[in-house]
C-alpha cells in the first residue's frame, strides 16, 4: 500500500472518530442533565431513554479511544516526517504540543469546558519521552494501564455498593443542571461565565476519567504505527478476533454501562460499569477500526468521501463546538433543554454531513484546514502554503 492510501485510511478513520465524538459532545450542549447524577425529567419517556441508551452503549467511552489511538499512530508518522526532513523531532513536537495546549485552553474556556486537547498535549509529552520504546513494550504498558485503572474503578464501585449507594438519590444533580440551563438559556456573557467558571473542575474530571485510557490508546497507536499497521492487509484471523471480541465482549460492556447510565446513574453501579468499560470499550473500538478498514478496502469511494473531514479534524472539532454553541447556548439560539433526544441525533447527522461538504470544498482550494495551517506553522516554524497545489 502506498503512502497516500495509508494516510487516506488514517484520515477516514479520523473522520469516523470525529462523528462519534460529535454524537457524544452534543449532549453537553443540549442537555443540562448530561453527566450529572440524574436523568432529564423533561425527556423521560421510553423512546428518550432508548436514544440515551444507544448513545451510551455505542458511542460514549469508545470514540475518544479511537481518536487517541490515531493520535499515537500519527505520532509515528510525524517521527518519520522529521527524519525525512532532517530536523529535530523533539523540537518540532514540543512546538506542536504547545500549539495544541494553547488552542485547547482557548476552546475550553470560551466554548466547551469538556474539550480534551489540553489533556492530549500533556499526554503527548509522555509519549515523546517514551518514543524509543519497542512496540511490544508499548502494548504491555497500554494493557497494564487499562487493567490497573479498571481494577481501581471496579473496586470503587464495589465499595459504593457495599455502602448502599447503588444509584444517586432522585433529584441529585438537579441544582447543577438548573444552573447550566439558566446560563445557556441566557445571554453570551452568562454562557461564557459558566463555561469558563467550570473549566478547571471539568478538566480535572477528564484527566481522571479519560486520561489513563487515552494514554493507553496512545501507546497502542504508537505500536501500530511502528508496525505500519495500515500499510498492510490485516490477517483474516486478526479481523475475526477483533470483530468477535468487539461485538461480544465490547458490546456487552457497552450495554452494561448504558443500562447503568439510564437506570442507575451517579452511584456504585455506574462506577462499576465504568470500570468494566475500561477493559471492554477498547475491544469495541478495535471492531470499529477493523470494520471501517474492511469497508474502505471494499469501497474506496466511501473512504475518499469522508477523508477530507479527517484531514481537517482539528478545525472540525472546534467548528462543531461553535455550531453547537450557536444552537444551544446564549451565544446563539439558547435551545438548551428544548430539543428532544432524537432531534439532537438528527442535528448530529446534519452537522456532520455539512462538515463533509465544507471540508471537501475547502481542501479543493486550500492546502490545509485553517487551524491545521496555524498548527503546522507553529510545529515546523515556517509558514506553510495556503492554497492547494494545482
Amino acid at each position: 500500500m502506498g503512502q497516500g492510501r495509508r494516510l487516506a485510511d488514517v484520515d477516514a478513520l479520523r473522520a469516523f472518530a470525529f462523528l462519534g465524538i460529535l454524537a457524544v459532545n452534543v449532549w453537553a450542549f443540549a442537555d443540562p442533565y448530561y453527566a450529572t447524577a440524574s436523568g432529564n425529567p423533561a425527556f423521560d419517556d421510553p423512546f428518550d431513554h432508548a436514544v440515551r441508551f444507544g448513545v451510551a452503549a455505542l458511542f460514549e467511552t469508545k470514540f475518544y479511544l479511537l481518536f487517541s489511538f490515531l493520535f499515537g499512530y500519527s505520532f509515528t508518522l510525524q517521527m518519520a516526517s522529521a527524519e525525512r526532513d532532517g530536523v529535530s523531532f523533539v523540537g518540532r513536537m514540543l512546538r506542536r504540543v504547545l500549539g495544541l495546549a494553547v488552542l485547547g485552553a482557548v476552546h475550553g474556556v470560551a466554548l466547551y469546558s469538556g474539550e480534551i486537547l489540553v489533556v492530549y498535549a500533556g499526554l503527548a509529552l509522555v509519549l515523546l519521552v517514551s518514543r524509543h520504546m519497542t512496540p511490544r513494550r508499548a502494548v504491555v504498558l497500554g494493557s497494564a494501564l487499562l487493567a490497573a485503572v479498571a481494577i481501581l474503578w471496579v473496586g470503587l464501585g464495589v465499595l459504593q455498593l457495599a455502602a448502599g449507594y447503588a444509584a444517586a438519590p432522585p433529584g441529585a444533580g438537579g441544582g447543577e443542571a438548573l444552573a447550566k440551563a439558566t446560563a445557556f438559556g441566557g445571554d453570551a456573557g452568562e454562557t461564557f461565565a459558566f463555561t469558563a467558571g467550570h473549566r478547571t473542575e471539568v478538566l480535572a474530571a477528564i484527566v481522571l476519567l479519560q486520561g489513563p485510557s487515552a494514554l493507553a490508546m496512545f501507546f497502542f497507536g504508537f505500536a501500530a504505527g511502528r508496525h505500519e499497521l495500515f500499510a498492510r492487509v490485516l490477517p483474516r484471523a486478526a479481523v475475526r478476533w477483533s470483530l468477535g471480541l468487539g461485538l461480544t465482549l465490547g458490546l456487552a460492556g457497552g450495554i452494561f454501562y448504558a443500562w447503568t447510565v439510564v437506570r442507575a446513574p451517579g452511584g456504585g453501579l455506574e462506577t462499576l460499569a465504568f470500570g468494566v468499560g475500561q477493559l471492554t470499550a477498547p475491544f469495541l473500538t478495535a471492531a470499529y477500526v477493523v470494520g471501517c478498514l474492511a469497508l474502505f478496502r471494499r469501497s474506496p469511494r466511501v473512504r475518499d468521501s469522508i477523508a477530507p473531514a479527517g484531514r481537517m479534524a482539528l478545525t472540525g472539532y472546534v467548528g462543531q463546538s461553535v455550531v453547537l454553541a450557536l444552537v444551544f447556548t446564549g451565544y446563539g439560539l439558547g435551545l438548551v433543554d428544548q430539543v428532544a433526544p432524537v432531534a439532537v441525533l438528527g442535528l448530529v447527522a446534519v452537522v456532520f454531513a455539512a462538515q463533509l461538504v465544507v471540508s471537501r470544498w475547502w481542501l479543493g482550494r486550500h492546502a490545509y484546514g485553517p487551524l491545521e495551517w496555524v498548527l503546522r506553522w507553529v510545529t515546523n516554524g515556517r509558514r506553510p502554503r495556503w492554497r492547494a497545489p494545482r
